[in-house]
């Protein structure tokens, strides 16, 4: 089985994890947990800007809004299965004793948020008006 399957597999029966290595420290597990949920509010907080842009900003030309709606719902899927991913990983490497992976992720969603950003800040100062 490829280690891809394998770790998605994880994603649905995390208990299986505990058959890897020895248990950490539990603390380090609760750590891992909030970075977890930390990345689930982030992801939410992307949704809910990508349904606000494409609901209160009815002036902006279509193509426009649906763009960045869609910019921002996309990071926000992508950062909430990042986020599972990235909880087994780091579960995973803690409990075999090796480094925590390391991640392109947080570069990636933080290009896509300041793109979407500097697209909203040329809405607000030139407009976009149309249908």
């Amino acid at each position: 089985m490829s280690e891809f399957v394998r770790g998605l597999r994880l994603w649905f029966a995390p208990e299986r994890i505990r058959e890897e290595g020895d248990t950490p420290d539990y603390r380090f597990s609760l750590a891992n947990e909030r970075t977890f949920l930390a990345w689930i509010r982030t992801a939410l907080a992307l949704i809910g800007g990508g349904f606000a842009v494409d609901q209160f900003l009815p002036g902006l030309a279509w193509g426009v809004r649906a763009g960045l709606a869609l910019g921002l719902l996309a990071a926000g899927v992508l950062c909430a299965l990042r986020a599972v991913n990235h909880w087994v990983r780091c579960e995973r490497a803690m409990r075999r004793g090796e480094n925590l992976p390391a991640s392109r992720f947080p570069a990636l969603l933080g290009i896509v948020v300041a793109l979407v950003a500097v697209a909203m800040v040329v809405v607000v100062l030139f407009g976009w008006e149309g249908r």
